[in-house]
């Protein structure tokens, strides 16, 4: 199980351990985002004070409408008490969580400041 809360402005947040290549460890904290498809996101200086590695390109419809363009990397995480290989898209925003990471888990959300947020693998 992993255990959140929502912050003063409504969104869901986590708290994520991401692994650097030389085995140490960095907690970030990320806001629940179910528009978004990918598995997370994290800042470009976030991804590169972890060493992460480049992977690809990726390619983005905007909200707006408009295309763009992101780095994709490779990072484990713990997730769910194990460690999981997952692909980071790097963006000029909060960390987010998106759908990919969520997929075969329950989640719960108290939507208000202070409430809780609890992501339970489905039976």
């Amino acid at each position: 199980m992993i255990t959140g809360v929502v912050n003063e402005r409504h969104e869901a947040t986590i708290r994520i351990v991401v692994h650097h290549l030389n085995g140490q460890e960095q907690e970030v904290e990320a806001i629940l985002d179910t528009g978004f498809s990918g598995s997370l996101t994290l800042p470009l200086d976030v991804l590169t004070a972890l060493g992460l590695p480049w992977r690809t390109r990726g390619t983005v419809t905007l909200a707006n409408g408009k295309e763009d363009q992101f780095d994709i990397y490779a990072a484990v995480i713990r997730w769910d008490g194990a460690q999981r290989n997952i692909l980071v898209e790097a963006a000029d925003t909060d960390p987010l969580v998106g759908m990919a990471l969520l997929t075969g888990y329950d989640v719960h959300i108290q939507v208000a400041e202070g409430g809780t947020v609890i992501i339970e693998a489905l039976s």
